[in-house]
């Protein structure tokens, strides 16, 4: 199993520390021109989690190419580039200037306007410019995300990334909107059942390899995701009030396997539907 940051979570160049406990790094979303993001305030803490309306604020891909990219590979860390865009063919120019890296499809931003094209249309459109390992990252708002899967595999999808966040709104004590665009991501603890839904239903339905992400704060979230049929895990917005948690996490996977009678993470991959086999038997 890899244990990874979810792409936004977590700035490698100012916590290079918490990078190297991580088994790769993933980036922010790249997109062709530079982005300055959403109108601000961009983050609000709710009671049980937090909202984010970043909008894919970044330099923009040439300046990632010649500045960032750089900067990140000299950590030392496998790297995974979150690639984002409007169009299939921003998705697939940016694959094209990519090596020695896993790219990341972000086709779920909840922030912004999302392409016209299916998540399918896009994966294709990268894999025929690209040899990269491409993981296609998906909303759980989606209609049947298991048949998504299904065709984003078809496509030429490597791995599923699951899940991004999902539309929230919190309001202030004028009962106006907390974010400045209003409805942003929401994340946090009380994500985790509806990640764990949509693993749960991706590894039915496709035998791709799985990030799981959502809600992850404790080494026993990270079993609860391997048993749905994650084989990697992500750590999003703990990563804001503790940097450390990938140390702290992977300790308590350690003690979470053993307390639930597994020698390994093996044994217990899938266990989830092992049971509910067993128990319709």
């Amino acid at each position: 199993m890899l244990l990874l940051n979810a792409s936004g979570c977590l700035d490698a160049l100012a916590a290079p520390w918490a990078v190297a406990s991580l088994d790769a790094f993933v980036t922010k979303t790249v997109t062709p021109a530079p982005r300055e993001g959403n109108p601000p305030p961009r983050i609000a803490e709710t009671e049980t989690g937090m909202l984010n309306s970043i909008g894919l604020a970044n330099p923009g891909r040439d300046r990632f190419l010649t500045e960032t990219l750089p900067a990140l590979r000299r950590l030392g860390v496998p790297l995974w580039v979150s690639v984002g865009g409007f169009s299939a063919g921003d998705y697939a120019e940016t694959c094209t200037a990519l090596e020695g890296v896993t790219v990341e499809l972000n086709l779920s931003c909840p922030n912004v306007d999302e392409a016209p094209e299916a998540a399918a249309e896009i994966v294709a459109a990268c894999r025929a410019v690209s040899e990269a390992t491409l993981f296609a990252k998906l909303s759980p708002a989606c209609a049947d995300l298991p048949e998504v899967a299904r065709a984003v595999e078809a496509a030429g999808a490597d791995g599923l990334s699951l899940v991004n966040t999902i539309r929230g709104l919190a309001l202030d004590t004028r009962l106006a909107p907390r974010l400045g665009r209003a409805v942003g991501g929401y994340s946090g603890a009380p994500l985790k059942p509806i990640a764990l839904a949509a693993v749960y239903a991706c590894r039915a339905a496709s035998q791709l390899p799985i990030v799981g992400m959502g809600g992850v704060r404790s080494g026993r979230d990270a079993l609860e995701l391997v048993a749905c049929g994650a084989t990697h895990v992500a750590l999003g917005t703990v990563l804001f009030s503790d940097p450390d948690a990938p140390q702290r996490i992977r300790g308590e996977l350690e003690h979470e396997l053993a307390r639930a009678g597994f020698g390994n993470l093996e044994e217990a991959f899938g266990a989830a539907h092992e049971t509910v086999v067993a128990l319709d038997n």
